[in-house]
């Protein structure tokens, strides 16, 4: 059920200051880049008439509608949404405080096109499956207390929930199961709509008020806003997460799901707990994030009391945490504040702490070069807060990763979509030429491509087939094995150390199996895509030849590249092994001889890893192979639906063919042809080719 509303108040205008466009350098070369390509498809429409106007218009959106996402993950209190405020200059749009039970994703959508009647802000309830798992059964760590039999654990679980639960009820009243499953769409955006549905709120006495503060936060799980970001130059997504620590693990599941559909996380730490070992879960997260897309911002160092001596200190000992526990190599680290930012963004510098000034004009002295001296104050405020630096470390990522592959794809689109436009061209000019031209029939033609469809999804499927299979057979014995050789470590400790003295063992050994595994998929995958998508290719251009007979020069029909296989996010996940406090001891204690500790160790590791498994093996097999069957799908129909033009005008009457182009003249329709393919084949730019980071 959605509800489409007006919000409580006008729409605040983004903070714009021309400094806020530094760092973005790159974001507005690949703008112009877009632009270009754009120019040079409303190019092919002059070539091609009313049909390739169509197919050149749903490129053109496809490029406009490009989104790359930027997915925020960090510690609690490390200050990321003020970050996130201060990144899209709106330094109150989200609250920076929120209840410990909310677990809200909170998507920005900037510079997005929108329908006119397209809400600007969504809310996203959990559904009743959902909720239920949580109060049933106690979450994630309600589920691993009742397998290990944790007692004790499970019922303060259960008690906290409780809590939570009569705290929502008296809340929402009678309206509580109806909002499950609901989506909350409103017109307008506004702050008070934003804290009404993220941010956590205590006043509630008048339960008939529509706007206070919190009042769906227990129960949202998700928020799309959408804005203008003037600064800017393309549509972006950026998406904060709650932190990764919570009672019931709820945000880690939350933040994996945030991590599957962004290609870059953003890392924020605090400069005062900068990253230890108490920080695994999230090393373990970003460790299945490919390292050149992970991007770890230090904020708050305002209130460190000497930055400029502490930073180096603080960054050799994060690259130290990772190294230790196999983090992602060589990460690129950041320095700076999302207060100072906001500071900038005001109209005045009279509201900073004296602290905090302090702090600046230490960090000053190794942050600013020479160039620093003909900066306003707030510019030169902008360039410490290290915004302009992340957004330049974003911007790098976006063009050389998903930027590149989507403007590869669309010239490569518009390659064929010309190539088949030049087919058309020549079909016709023939017949003007009084030529008599043997065709394939259109009933005969569309058989053939059926035919061709059928043939080559089934290849594909069949060879994707092989390489599941390996996967899963890969996956189940990396998964014995470790299962083997912990309980072969558990039973020589017990030998050894008898029952008192308790075990440890950690399960970053299956992440690192499964891990390699899945790596060894993506390359299959990728290598199967290639081989099918080229044999599709070479198919459509026999094509081509048999049903018209043209022989067109430069004419060659390009495949897709193989589609990005996402990173294995779910290995990140929480497992009994990696809880080594009390939770563990209690389970310890409660065995009783070494074969009691044997089974249990091995059912308890079983269930709990088995979900981690399937999540590789089913759900993401089963999502890779329905992209690259959709990819292969769309370009086959591309490719038919330029074959059938291409048919209908070798039917199309004499009297009609004078009028089919715009442009009339053939020496001038082969000059624009010549004249794009040179466009489209020569115009990558070296900023758009893969590094080969790993």
């Amino acid at each position: 059920m959605e509800e489409l509303a007006k919000g409580d108040g006008f729409k605040v205008p983004a903070a714009h200051h021309p400094f806020m466009r530094h760092g973005l350098e790159k974001l507005e070369g690949f703008h112009d880049d877009v632009t270009d390509l754009e120019a040079t498809l409303f190019d092919v429409v002059k070539l091609g008439g009313q049909d390739a106007d169509k197919k050149s218009n749903k490129l053109i959106k496809q490029l406009r509608a490009f989104e790359p996402s930027i997915t925020m993950i960090g510690q609690i209190k490390a200050g990321k949404t003020s970050l996130v405020n201060a990144m899209i200059g709106r330094p109150d749009l989200l609250p920076a405080d929120v209840n410990p039970w909310t677990s809200v994703v909170t998507s920005l959508h900037l510079n997005a096109p929108l329908p006119d009647d397209a809400p600007t802000a969504s809310f996203q309830f959990f559904s009743q499956g959902e909720w239920d798992h949580l109060v049933e059964n106690g979450g994630r760590i309600g589920e691993l207390s009742a397998r290990a039999g944790a007692d004790e654990e499970l019922d303060k679980v259960r008690a906290q929930i409780a809590e939570m639960r009569e705290k929502t009820k008296m809340r929402l009243g009678r309206k509580f199961e109806l909002l499950l499953g609901q989506k909350h769409n409103y017109a307008e955006l506004n702050d008070d709509l934003v804290q009404r549905y993220v941010c956590m709120g205590d006043d509630f006495e008048d339960l008939d008020e529509e706007d206070q503060q919190g009042r769906f936060a227990d129960i949202t799980k998700s928020a799309d806003l959408y804005l203008d970001a003037k600064a800017i130059p393309v549509p972006l997504c950026i998406r904060d997460t709650p932190g990764v620590n919570d009672t019931f693990m709820m945000r880690e599941q939350i933040t994996i799901n945030a991590l599957r559909e962004s290609r870059i996380c953003v890392v924020v730490l605090s400069a005062h707990q900068a990253l230890s070992s108490m920080d695994m879960g999230l090393i373990r997260l970003i460790s299945n994030v490919k390292a050149r897309e992970v991007i770890i911002f230090v904020n708050r160092i305002d209130e460190l009391s000497d930055p400029a001596a502490q930073v180096p200190e603080i960054r050799d000992s994060i690259l130290q945490t990772l190294a230790d526990n196999n983090g992602p190599e060589n990460p690129e680290v950041i320095f700076g504040s999302a207060y100072w930012a906001n500071i900038a963004l005001g109209e005045s510098m009279d509201d900073i702490v004296d602290d905090s000034a302090e702090a600046m004009f230490n960090w000053a002295e190794v942050a600013l070069n020479v160039d620093a001296g003909s900066m306003e104050t707030n510019e030169m405020v902008w360039h410490l807060s290290g915004v302009p630096q992340l957004y330049r470390a974003i911007s790098e990522r976006i063009v050389e990763g998903p930027g590149a592959e989507i403007m590869t794809a669309s010239r490569k689109r518009a390659l064929n979509l010309v190539g088949g436009v030049r087919a058309s061209s020549a079909v016709v000019s023939m017949r003007l030429d009084g030529d008599t031209l043997e065709v394939m029939a259109p009933q005969a033609l569309d058989s053939h491509l059926d035919k061709l469809e059928a043939e080559n999804l089934k290849f594909l499927n069949d060879r994707l087939d092989i390489v599941f299979q390996q996967f899963g057979s890969r996956v189940d014995q990396s998964h014995k094995r470790f299962l083997d050789r912990a309980l072969e470590s558990l039973l020589q400790h017990l030998e050894t150390n008898g029952e008192d003295e308790i075990w440890q063992y950690s399960p970053d050994g299956l992440r690192m199996l499964l891990r390699t595994s899945y790596q060894v998929m993506r390359r299959n995958v990728s290598s199967t895509c290639q081989q099918v998508y080229g044999a599709a290719a070479d198919d459509l251009a026999e094509t081509y030849r048999a049903a018209f007979g043209v022989a067109v020069e430069n004419f060659t029909i390009t495949p897709p590249d193989a589609p990005e296989i996402p990173a294995p996010v779910s290995l990140g996940q929480t497992i009994a092994l990696d809880l080594q406090t009390s939770w563990w001891k209690g389970w310890w204690k409660r065995r009783k001889g070494y074969r009691a500790f044997a089974s249990g160790f091995y059912d308890l590791i079983e269930a709990e890893t088995a979900p981690i498994v399937d999540e590789l093996k089913v759900r993401q097999a089963d999502d890779i192979r329905a992209t690259a069957v959709a990819e292969l799908t769309e370009f086959i129909a591309e490719q038919r639906a330029l074959l059938q033009d291409i048919s209908n005008k070798s039917e199309i009457d004499m009297n009609d063919l004078e009028n089919i182009f715009g442009i009339k003249a053939q020496q001038e329709r082969d000059e624009l042809f010549e004249y794009i393919f040179e466009e489209l084949r020569d115009a990558a730019p070296a900023a758009y080719k893969e590094d080969g980071a790993a």
